[in-house]
C-alpha cells in the first residue's frame, strides 16, 4: 500500500476539498463504500450539513455481495442519508458485449438513476475521482463527465495516498480498506457479461477472503480462476494452495493459478490495445 502522509500534509487539501464541495451546493454522492467515495461524502457532510448530502449506492449484479449492507452501514455510522438505486446496466447490449466502453456504459445507467434524483433536490452528481485515477483507462470518467457529474477530489488535487490520510485523520473505519472495483472488472475484455458469471466471481472471492485474504482479485478465464493477492502474501498464498484449489474447484473451475506478480489494479486493461478515450480502435 503506498504510504500514507503525515496529517500535517493534508491540511490544505482538506481546505480546498471542503471548499470545492461548498461551491456546489446541495450534491449527491456516487457511494462505493470504498475510501474514496466515503471521504467525500463525509467532506460533503462537513462541508454542507447532512441535509444538502445524499449518498446513493448503485446496487446491481457487480457489486460483491456484501457491499450493499456495507454500505448502508457506514453511511448510518457516519449519520450521512443515504439510498441505493437499481442500475441496469445488464439489460445494455453494449455493457454486456464487454468491450473496452464497457465502463462508459455503466457509467451512463448509473447517472440514468442519480440525475432524476439530483434534480427533485437541486443537486450536482458528484464522484470519488482522485488524481491517480486520471492516467488509467477510466471511461466511466468520461461519461459521468459529459453528463455534468464533478470531481470534487480532482478538483482539490487529491492524490489516492492523501484520501487515505484524510480518512484516517478523520477516523473513518475505511481509511486502509482495500479497493473494492465492479465484479466485471474481473472479466476479460470481449468475455461476455453475464449474472451467473458475476455470482461465480463473488462466490470465488468471498472463498479465498475466507482464508484470511482480505485484498483479492480473481479473474476469470473461462475453466480458469487467476488468483491475484498482493506481492506480501503469494507465500501465504502458495502454504494454502490445497484449500484454495479445492474452493475454487467447488465452483465449477478446472484450473486455479496464482498471479506471481501480485495484484494490480486495473490489471486487465493492459490488454487492450491502442484505444481512444472511449475505447474504441
Amino acid at each position: 500500500m503506498t504510504s500514507v502522509p503525515a496529517d500535517t500534509e493534508i491540511i490544505d487539501r482538506v481546505d480546498a476539498l471542503l471548499a470545492a464541495v461548498a461551491d456546489l451546493g446541495p450534491v449527491i454522492v456516487a457511494f462505493s463504500g470504498g475510501v474514496d467515495s466515503s471521504v467525500l461524502a463525509v467532506a460533503a457532510t462537513k462541508a454542507l450539513g447532512p441535509e444538502r448530502v445524499l449518498a446513493v449506492t448503485a446496487d446491481s449484479p457487480s457489486l460483491g455481495s456484501t457491499e450493499l449492507d456495507a454500505c448502508r452501514r457506514l453511511a448510518g455510522d457516519w449519520s450521512i442519508p443515504w439510498r441505493s438505486v437499481r442500475t441496469d446496466e445488464l439489460h445494455d447490449e453494449r455493457y454486456v458485449a464487454n468491450d473496452g466502453d464497457r465502463c462508459f456504459w455503466c457509467k451512463s445507467a448509473l447517472m440514468d438513476r442519480l440525475e432524476p434524483l439530483a434534480a427533485e433536490r437541486g443537486a450536482t452528481v458528484t464522484l470519488g475521482v482522485n488524481v491517480d485515477d486520471l492516467g488509467d483507462h477510466r471511461p466511466g470518467q468520461q461519461a459521468a463527465a459529459e453528463r455534468g457529474a464533478r470531481f470534487p477530489l480532482v478538483e482539490a488535487g487529491f492524490s489516492k495516498a492523501e484520501i487515505r490520510a484524510t480518512a484516517r485523520h478523520w477516523g473513518l473505519s475505511v481509511w486502509d480498506r482495500p479497493a473494492m472495483p465492479c465484479l466485471s472488472s474481473r472479466i476479460p475484455y470481449g468475455t461476455t457479461v453475464t449474472v451467473p458469471l458475476l455470482s461465480r466471481v463473488d462466490r470465488a472471492e468471498q472463498a479465498v477472503r475466507r482464508l484470511g485474504f482480505g485484498d483479492v482479485r480473481v479473474r476469470h478465464y473461462d475453466d480458469t480462476a487467476r488468483i491475484e493477492v498482493p506481492p506480501a502474501d503469494l507465500s501465504r498464498a502458495t502454504d494454502h494452495a490445497e484449500q484454495l484449489v479445492d474452493a475454487l474447484s467447488a465452483l465449477g473451475y478446472r484450473y486455479v493459478t496464482l498471479d506471481l506478480a501480485g495484484l494490480r489494479s486495473g490489471n486487465l486493461n493492459q490488454g487492450l490495445r491502442s484505444v481512444d478515450t472511449l475505447g474504441r480502435p
